[in-house]
């Protein structure tokens, strides 16, 4: 097998718990010299982990959540297009997301995406990790998460298209691409950790960057899915995944063709004890 050469990029601000465990994470599936962390202001410190990616300071623009997302994801699309004339793909996620193959295919994500076509762009089964208040404890940082995060919502907010293989536009949060559809990969998964943490999130609303920059109701969204985890019971098994993946991607939301959809459905899922040891 011929592998491919895969690049990861992320932009954050205030967030080098999560981008030393991107760091972490994507090194040892793609390695490190591959990763490009773009830092949203000369004042953020260079993550404790970076050591061999390519870490560059962006010159801070405050501005309001809306217009900030619209102009981080043109950037780092551009940032895409150039790297794709020495990748073959390049990954674009949060530094609290990570694209994830089932482990039931014993492969990297370097390996997988070489053995996988694509056209334009594949996306992962958004998988959003919570805190089930009544089962689990605070988040312990020198643990892994699915270790001690047990469900998911299935939300469709997080099945992104985070693999592109030519220059392509993303549009804000990497959600959608614009002017594309979307392909969800059978083995793919998009496990975002945003919700991972109560305590965490409580932190959040104390940091006065996201508040100055209208990031509460972002926020506020992360505490929902909390509250969704804890309440709703939980549904086991793998066929649960795949009809999550059906609907996605036959249902639309009315505003956005290119986006998928759970349409009625709430789904939280236990998370498959084969991802337990993968972050």
């Amino acid at each position: 097998m011929e592998m491919k050469k895969v690049a990861a990029i992320t932009m954050a601000r205030n967030d080098e718990f999560f981008l030393n465990r991107w760091i972490d994470y994507y090194g040892n599936q793609l390695g490190e010299e591959n990763l490009f962390i773009y830092l949203d202001g000369e004042d953020q410190p260079i993550p404790q982990h970076a050591q061999k990616c390519h870490v560059i300071h962006q010159k801070r623009v405050a501005e309001h959540v809306v217009k900030a997302e619209k102009r981080r994801l043109s950037f780092l699309s551009t940032v895409a297009a150039k790297l794709l004339d020495e990748y073959d793909m390049v990954i674009g996620v949060d530094a609290d997301e990570f694209l994830v193959v089932d482990p039931a295919c014993n492969k990297t994500l370097a390996e997988y995406l070489s053995t996988v076509k694509c056209k334009s762009s594949l996306s992962g089964l958004g998988m959003d990790v919570g805190q089930n208040l009544n089962l689990e404890k605070t988040l312990d940082p020198n643990q892994l998460f699915l270790c001690q995060r047990e469900y998911a919502y299935l939300s469709s907010r997080y099945t992104k298209p985070s693999v592109i293989c030519k220059p392509l536009v993303w549009g804000s949060g990497f959600h959608r691409i614009k002017g594309h559809n979307f392909k969800i990969d059978s083995n793919l998964y998009l496990f975002h950790f945003g919700s991972v943490d109560y305590e965490m999130i409580q932190q959040r609303f104390q940091d006065k960057d996201r508040m100055a920059t209208g990031r509460e109701k972002h926020i506020q969204k992360r505490a929902k899915t909390i509250s969704m985890i804890t309440k709703k019971k939980a549904l086991s098994g793998d066929s649960w995944l795949t009809f999550s993946r059906f609907i996605q991607s036959y249902i639309r939301p009315v505003y956005a063709w290119n986006k998928p959809s759970m349409g009625p459905w709430k789904l939280v899922v236990k998370i498959p004890e084969r991802f337990k040891k993968v972050l």
